[in-house]
């Protein structure tokens, strides 16, 4: 070998050496190192370096929120079956180095990791479900999510993670539970129709029965002023009847005339009247002589008692 060549072996394994001494770590993730096996430290995201050949990449752990769905099933008090959908987020809980170690070393790999997270939550929530009849389960989601968070966060900081949010997307039954759950709500639904119903027809009847006597008593209070204006009238027609018949005997007296004539006159008006508007009705009149005389005597008699001043 000459020299030259030994020289360019020697360059390429120093530059190799170099090359495999810088790691670049994405964002979002952190390396951990270890040296023969053991803990040594811990590489942030951007450009790091190690030590060639001694200083090893054990795992690389994301520092990103993580999702999974879970399918379980839950008994009440009542001994009634209930399935659950969850989905559940978790995260790293810091980037601190105990907390990465914690991360790294509690499980052999993800796949444990995730069964010990699902059946602890799986179990939470069974514990608390069984404390709750199935009447319940369906007001109480928000309750079931706060119990699983409070009893989990002990446990997954000791893991070193932090659970972010649970979600339960579907709560159900089995199907004749389901079937009777649906009757009672429609039953209730049908009770409360006929209440509204009921109600409505009442305060229809109600307001029929209002309209009615306002409109009775508007109709009564119509009539009175009417039978009111009726009166005025007559007694005002009346008035004026009696004020004309006495200027014209005012006058026929001045003129030395007899005031039957004014009598006379009526009496022959009103007949015309009578016949004018009879409209077919039957009116019996004595036209003898002998009668209209006695009328014009009771109406002069009458007339004289009116003209005779009152004694105080």
């Amino acid at each position: 070998m000459t020299p030259q060549i030994g020289f360019f072996i020697v360059v390429f394994i120093i530059l190799v050496i170099i090359f495999s001494s810088f790691v670049s770590v994405k964002q979002g993730t952190i390396v951990v190192i270890t040296v023969f096996g053991k803990y040594r430290r811990i590489l942030t995201p951007g450009l790091n370096f190690k030590i060639p050949f001694i200083e090893n990449i054990y795992s690389k752990i994301s520092i990103q929120n993580r999702s999974v769905e879970l399918e379980f099933q839950a008994v009440t008090f009542d001994q009634a079956n209930v399935y659950f959908k969850a989905m559940l987020l978790y995260s790293v809980l810091d980037q601190q180095e105990e907390t990465i170690k914690n991360v790294a070393f509690k499980f052999v790999d993800d796949r444990n990791l995730m069964q010990a997270l699902i059946r602890t939550v799986e179990g939470s929530i069974r514990a608390f479900v069984a404390t709750k009849r199935q009447s319940e389960v369906l007001i109480l989601r928000r309750d079931i999510v706060e119990h699983v968070k409070e009893q989990l966060d002990v446990i997954l900081e000791g893991w070193g993670y932090h659970l972010q949010d649970l979600q339960l997307n579907d709560i159900t039954f089995d199907d004749v539970i389901m079937k009777s759950m649906s009757q009672v709500v429609a039953s209730n639904n049908l009770k409360a129709a006929a209440e509204n119903e009921g109600q409505a027809l009442l305060i229809t009847k109600t307001k029929a029965a209002e309209a009615e006597g306002n409109a009775i008593k508007i109709s009564a209070e119509a009539e009175r002023q009417a039978s009111q204006l009726r009166g005025q009238g007559v007694a005002l027609f009346r008035e004026e009847v009696a004020k004309g018949m006495s200027v014209a005997a005012k006058e026929m007296k001045d003129a030395n005339m007899d005031t039957s004539v004014i009598l006379f006159t009526m009496w022959t008006e009103s007949i015309k009247h009578f016949a004018e508007n009879s409209q077919g009705n039957v009116i019996f009149l004595d036209g003898s002589t002998d009668a209209m005389q006695q009328t014009m005597k009771e109406m002069m008699a009458l007339n004289q008692m009116h003209a005779q001043p009152v004694k105080k």
